[in-house]
Formats: structure tokens, sequence, C-alpha cells
């Protein structure tokens, strides 16, 4: 047991680039590297308190006995998690882990949403299994089992989004999904000290060497050239073709995520295509 292993949490949308870094990470020996820790506890975990469907201590304990357990019994420097599920529950592993770091990793919505629409089928917000869980937040029926189809969030009850989400096709439910975790993110993040953050984005890791070499410095870690070989090839593709949005896809992103995605630096940038 290590006595004062660091931990770090890269939060994003997800289909952004959080298993390029498990894998550019995990290279690093003195990192215990997760991609979705724990997940079938996680995961319904951080839903459940996106919605108050626990409370704060409830989530703690949780926590404490997966998160924070696994950091004391690490035997390695640092601990990380690359992880969409983590996004909904910042505060708590914050407050539990107040030496944590946090990395906001983000990607062109458009990319997120079309990745996860055209390569998940229905492991993403399909209608069977979100309505299961919009039942089960509405008090109609019991929690569905842990399984990642069915914990995706829906809007919170007084959310200007929830009445319109309720009539969404998958593809909008994703793309609400990309703008209001990026949201949450930005928000949690905005109330931790600034040394303990760090924004990057898929396209800078994967076209910049600096980039690669800046999120390195923060989690403190030695930096080699040939990290960056990594970050340059696009990994976890279950399908390896890419296509644009269409116009209706286009028409109904915007509609939902315009905001984020001009806050987050894309407003005025075109869909470009991956190379595989």
């Amino acid at each position: 047991m290590a006595l004062n292993t660091k931990p770090f949490f890269i939060v994003s949308s997800g289909r952004s680039g959080t298993a390029m870094l498990h894998k550019a990470l995990s290279a690093n020996t003195d990192i215990e590297m997760h991609h979705e820790y724990a997940v079938q506890i996680t995961q319904p975990t951080a839903v459940r308190s996106y919605l108050g469907l626990i409370n704060r201590q409830k989530c703690l304990q949780i926590l404490d006995e997966t998160y924070a357990a696994a950091v004391r019994y690490s035997d390695h420097a640092h601990w990380g998690d690359s992880s969409n599920k983590l996004s909904w529950i910042i505060p708590e592993l914050a407050e539990l882990l107040p030496e944590a770091k946090f990395v906001h990793l983000v990607r062109d919505g458009r990319k997120v949403a079309g990745s996860y629409f055209r390569k998940l089928g229905d492991e993403c917000y399909d209608d069977r299994s979100n309505a299961a869980m919009q039942a089960h937040y509405d008090g109609k029926a019991g929690a569905p089992p842990p399984e990642k189809k069915y914990w995706w969030p829906v809007p919170r009850r007084g959310d200007p989004a929830a009445e319109a989400f309720r009539g969404f096709n998958q593809f909008q439910r994703i793309s609400w999904h990309w703008a209001e975790i990026n949201r949450v993110i930005l928000g949690e993040l905005a109330k931790l000290p600034t040394a303990r953050t760090l924004f990057t984005t898929l396209e800078a890791l994967s076209s910049s060497p600096d980039a690669v070499e800046g999120l390195y410095d923060f989690l403190n870690l030695p930096y080699c050239d040939e990290a960056f070989d990594v970050f340059a090839r696009p990994h976890n593709v279950n399908k390896p073709e890419d296509r644009l949005l269409d116009a209706n896809e286009r028409k109904q992103f915007d509609a939902i995520a315009h905001d984020v995605m001009t806050t987050l630096g894309y407003g005025d940038a075109d869909e470009y295509l991956v190379k595989y």
C-alpha cells in the first residue's frame, strides 16, 4: 500500500479520447491506470447523484468504498481513472480525495454525437433503455439493472429541456448528453483551485506534442517524444469509419448544443472527418 498515491481523473462526455488516455498513461509504470473503473457501481451512482435519487452522504460512502479505497490500497505513485461516468460526481470526488487532479477532456460535439449514435447502437440512449430510466426517475418503475445501457441521465425536474427531451429521438438525446455533461464539468471544475484542473481537447492532443507535454506536466509525469505517437492515432474504434452529420442531424444538434459548442471554442469550426 502506497503512503502517498496521487489520484487524478479524466472527465469528459465519452467518445472523446478517454480510452486513448488510458492506453497512453498505462505505459507509465508509476501509474495504476483505469478506464471506467468499477463501472457497474460508478455509473448508477453518478446518475443517481445527478438526478437526486441518492443524497450526498450516500454518494460519498459509495465512492469511499470504491475510489478512495482503491487509491489507499494502490502501490503506485499515481492512480488514475479515465471515465465519462465521473463527470457527474466531481464535487464528491474532490472532497473525498483533496489531492486529486481533474482533466477536462473535450472533443467536437458533432463528432461525439455521431460516434455514439453510429457506433454504440443500443448501448447509449436507445428508446427502450431511456424509457426505463425516465420511468424510474418519474417514480413509475423500479431501478433498472446496473447495465451501462440503462444508466444515462435524463433532464432533471425544472430543467428547461425536460419536456422537450421526452419527445427527442436517440440522436437528440445523445446531443443533449454532450451539452449537459460539459456544462456540468465546466461548472464544477470552476469551483476548484486552478492548480487542480486542466482543460484540453482531443484535437489538440492528437495534433500537438506541446499539448501532450502540458498534460504530462500537469500530472507531474515525465514526458518523452514517443508519448505523442499514441495520441496521434484513434483508439477504441469498433467501427473504423467516419462521416459528417447530415443536414437534419446538424440542425438537431445545433438546436440543442450550439451554446456549449461556442463556449468550448468550436462555434466557428467546420466539422472534420477522422482518418483511420
